[in-house]
């Protein structure tokens, strides 16, 4: 054998072996340089295809249509809160003398309640009984059209957050409704206490329990449960076309306030009017105190607790769809 010849063939072998090492080597780099080129085209077209879609978006919203890939409210949802918009832009467009005769006939329907109330607990004195009868006003209120404040918390602020009315219109009548409330509250306690003397005992025991009660925390949580129970009625009630429906949500609405003596700032001013006339020992400086810190916590559980809720349930892209149309429609609308 040619010892000269495994001499040449054993760096032949290793330069081999060098350049197999280097083909792997070679190509995972290649690899990697195409799949980096890949991601880079694959991330590019998402980009495009991300800018088409919220172009898309953005004309479908500016014509008034919400977009197909868009996150929709169910049916029933859109329906409510088309037809609570409806019904807030009428509300808010009303004239004064309207407004104010809206609202002092809802004091005059819930004060029919306060009747049936004093009524009941003057002849059982079955507490439960006596807010079953309460719900006389709440759906004297619902079939009559009538309005009580707190019911302002709903309807009028949906068109306000489509962008088809004034914040201005909203205090307008806020203020209004308020107001009135109490003036026709005020008339119709004052008729029940001259008409019907043996219920002056309930009645002064019903006003005198929220004095007890004052400004503090328990009277602000019963509040916030008053604003949200009487907001959720009127969600409800505009959630449907059904008589019936709209009367079974008065008159739970109207039993949850009677039965847990919640502080709704309508109902507790007109359970203590009547008290005061039946010749109670607070006055009226202490009820008013005590209608400011109801007020308060009626707005609180109304409006943040089922008010901005609901319409966060409805969809930021139908509310954006809505205000589009509203400044195609009436572009000289400054809210």
């Amino acid at each position: 054998m040619n010892p000269h010849s495994t001499k040449d063939t054993a760096p032949s072998r290793r330069d081999n072996a060098r350049d197999n090492a280097r083909e792997p080597r070679s190509s995972a780099r290649a690899n990697a340089r195409a799949n980096a080129r890949s991601g880079a085209q694959s991330r590019a077209q998402s980009r495009e295809e991300a800018g088409e879609r919220e172009d898309q978006r953005r004309a479908a919203e500016e014509e008034g249509r919400v977009p197909s890939d868009a996150p929709i409210a169910s049916e029933a949802l859109q329906t409510a809160f088309h037809k609570t918009m409806q019904e807030g832009e009428q509300r808010l467009a009303r004239s004064l003398p309207a407004l104010l005769a809206t609202g002092a006939v809802g004091g005059i329907d819930v004060g029919m309640g306060v009747l049936g109330l004093l009524l009941v607990l003057t002849l059982t004195g079955n507490e439960v009984a006596g807010a079953l009868a309460f719900g006389i006003g709440f759906i004297a209120l619902t079939l009559a059209n009538s309005e009580l404040f707190t019911e302002n918390f709903l309807v009028p602020i949906a068109p306000i957050a489509a962008g088809r009315a004034r914040v201005r219109s909203l205090l307008r009548l806020w203020l209004g409704t308020l107001i009135m409330n109490l003036i026709g509250g005020w008339i119709i306690t004052l008729i029940v206490d001259a008409a019907l003397p043996e219920v002056r005992p309930v009645a002064i025991t019903l006003g005198e329990r929220f004095v007890h009660q004052g400004i503090g925390t328990t009277s602000f949580a019963s509040a916030v449960l008053g604003g949200v129970v009487i907001t959720l009625m009127t969600w409800m009630e505009r959630g449907t076309d059904s008589v019936v429906a709209k009367i079974i949500a008065a008159e739970v609405a109207a039993f949850l306030l009677a039965a847990g003596h919640l502080n709704h700032a309508i109902v507790a001013s007109l359970e203590m009017f009547a008290a005061l006339h039946a010749g109670a020992t607070f006055g009226y400086l202490t009820w008013l105190k005590l209608l400011g810190w109801a007020v308060l916590g009626n707005v609180v559980g109304g409006v943040l607790f089922v008010t901005v809720l609901r319409l966060v349930q409805v969809g930021a892209h139908t509310i954006r769809v809505e205000r589009h149309r509203a400044q195609r429609e009436r572009p000289d609308l400054s809210i």
